[in-house]
């Protein structure tokens, strides 16, 4: 695993889907704070892009572009707040939130942390590389390593359902992502991660503890992305 945590066939709940389509809200929110316009704006571009992904209907996309944006009578302030922590057998994670409220985020955070441990800034990120990421499946007979090379991607990753991991530094995100696309590259996601430099590894009994812990923390309304050195 070792970078993003996804629940397994979350997008085929219903209640899931929503959570995902609030998330998307949150990030489009706080992307639209430095600027309305994707094409000036990185960031709000790739939002967009995940909420249009996860049905945010187009309707609802502009009022929340409108919201961060300050364009609306309704204030928005969120701030991104980032925790770091093992979980249960010692596995380290890194958590971003999106909040309104420093205070609930932290308490309710520590709760999660219960069957873990949270720990100072810094003391797990250390062991972790802020990199771009980008989910692609290529066109017939693409070959990942000569588009990685081509698109100037640092490293791949083979995934699931002919899916590329691609990874680059975190300032070269869109343009690799552009080169690939260019190249007939279907992108399916693209975004800054934290990838565990050294994931460690664990039973089938203790990854079902490390998976409800996991679980749990991605219910929090307030967690945004959750970052896991877990092979």
């Amino acid at each position: 695993m070792g970078a993003q945590w996804k629940h397994a066939g979350r997008e085929a709940n219903s209640k899931a889907k929503a959570k995902l389509i609030s998330k998307a809200a949150k990030e489009v929110m706080i992307a639209a704070k430095a600027g309305v316009d994707p094409a000036s704006n990185i960031r709000l571009r790739l939002a967009i892009e995940y909420a249009k992904k996860v049905s945010m209907t187009k309707d609802t996309l502009e009022r929340v572009i409108k919201k961060g944006a300050g364009l609306l009578d309704e204030a928005v302030n969120y701030e991104l707040v980032t925790y770091e922590g093992f979980g249960p057998h010692r596995v380290p994670v890194i958590v971003e939130c999106l909040t309104d409220n420093r205070t609930r985020t932290a308490a309710n955070v520590r709760q999660h942390f219960r069957l873990g441990q949270l720990a100072a800034t810094g003391a797990i990120s250390w062991d972790f590389d802020r990199l771009g990421a980008i989910d692609g499946v290529g066109p017939a007979g693409a070959d990942p390593e000569t588009a990685a090379i081509e698109a100037g991607a640092q490293d791949l990753e083979s995934g699931e359902e002919g899916v590329t991991h691609f990874y680059s530094a975190p300032g070269d995100l869109d343009a690799v992502r552009k080169a690939l696309e260019a190249a007939g590259w279907k992108i399916e996601s693209a975004a800054l991660v934290w990838r565990a430099k050294n994931p460690v590894s664990v039973t089938p009994e203790q990854r079902t503890e490390v998976d409800e812990f996991l679980e749990e923390l991605d219910g929090d309304d307030d967690v945004q992305t959750l970052f896991v050195g877990l092979k």
